[in-house]
């Protein structure tokens, strides 16, 4: 079985490039974020031509989260226990969605960007990553076997190897202690970084700015990551960042992360 995670970057632009991504890599189940789409905008004929179901989470032209499987989608959630909302009035944002894909509870997961130290949109950002450990630890603490993947952008460069230069991000939101902490609370809830140990070193990154070229001068960051429970993590045979992914006319400025199962 083999799963994936990728920031579209706006879905309607890219179906052609999603539905490609699944053919090459013969992906069982992946997870987008920043979609993009309404739930009835979002371009699945394609997709269910192929054999795969989808179930998507959009609200408006920003965010957006789906799940496009051929193993199964069922359980579909949106929204984790204890998400909070953002906005005025007060909502829920389109950024998460989980369901159950061949046995594996996947969820589709665009953590809050947190624009600026000191932004009250960083303070969302950690009180979103909070309640997303409570509820993440609560699923394993009622079923310790269960097999969970929190796949996505999670905005965060966990690591200074995950930065192109760290020093230039000393007042940048992404790899701020408050930040990496609230990464690390997920892991010590009992979840592993699943494709870490299959794409080691630095300069491996998933995100790279259109700005000035970052690409082809490699000045990304990793904020891009699946997380396993577990159960998840012993049955990982291999894990890759398709970075040509990024290349090309037309492409996201994030790559896939792909995982193996056996």
């Amino acid at each position: 079985m083999r799963i994936a995670t990728w920031n579209v970057n706006s879905v309607r632009s890219r179906i052609d490039r999603v539905e490609a991504l699944l053919v090459r890599h013969e992906i069982d189940v992946l997870a987008l974020q920043e979609t993009k789409a309404r739930d009835d905008q979002w371009p699945v004929m394609g997709l269910e031509a192929m054999g795969y179901e989808v179930a998507t989470l959009g609200h408006d032209q920003w965010n957006g989260v789906a799940i496009v499987s051929r193993v199964g989608l069922d359980d579909v959630q949106p929204g984790f226990e204890g998400m909070p909302q953002w906005g005025d009035p007060l909502a829920s944002e389109a950024r998460a969605l989980g369901a159950t894909c061949g046995g594996v509870r996947m969820w589709s997961l665009y953590v809050p960007n947190g624009r600026a130290l000191g932004d009250p949109h960083l303070d969302y950002k950690l009180a979103w990553l909070s309640a997303l450990r409570e509820a993440a630890r609560g699923w394993l603490d009622d079923d310790p076997t269960a097999q969970v993947a929190l796949a996505g952008d999670w905005n965060i460069a966990p690591l200074d190897e995950d930065v192109f230069d760290i020093t230039r991000f000393a007042r940048s939101t992404h790899v701020s202690p408050a930040e990496r902490a609230a990464f690390t609370a997920v892991l010590d809830a009992g979840y592993v970084d699943l494709a870490r140990e299959h794409t080691p070193g630095p300069d491996v990154f998933t995100y790279w700015d259109y700005y000035r070229q970052r690409f082809e001068r490699n000045r990304g960051m990793r904020i891009d990551f699946v997380l396993g429970s577990p159960a998840l993590a012993q049955r990982v045979t291999g894990a890759a960042v398709d970075r040509d992914e990024r290349a090309g006319k037309g492409a996201s400025d994030h790559a896939p992360v792909i995982v193996d199962l056996d």
